[in-house]
């Protein structure tokens, strides 16, 4: 599994980073990033869970 944010949607809402804080923090510039790509498999259902909660629509997972 890959993730992606798209900067220009994401709100800085900051849940996925409290729901997969090994998969994505926030950056400098005030948006989530992705700290780590290829997603590690143990991390895959809170990516999707941050996925799904996302107000935004800013994160893309590809399997």
């Amino acid at each position: 599994m890959e993730v992606t944010v798209d900067s220009n949607v994401c709100s800085a809402c900051e849940l996925c980073s409290d729901l997969a804080p090994n998969v994505f923090e926030m950056g400098d510039e005030g948006y989530a990033v992705v700290l780590v790509n290829p997603v590690p498999a143990e991390y895959e259902d809170d990516v999707r869970d941050a996925a799904d909660s996302c107000a935004s629509g800013a994160i893309e997972i590809t399997e």
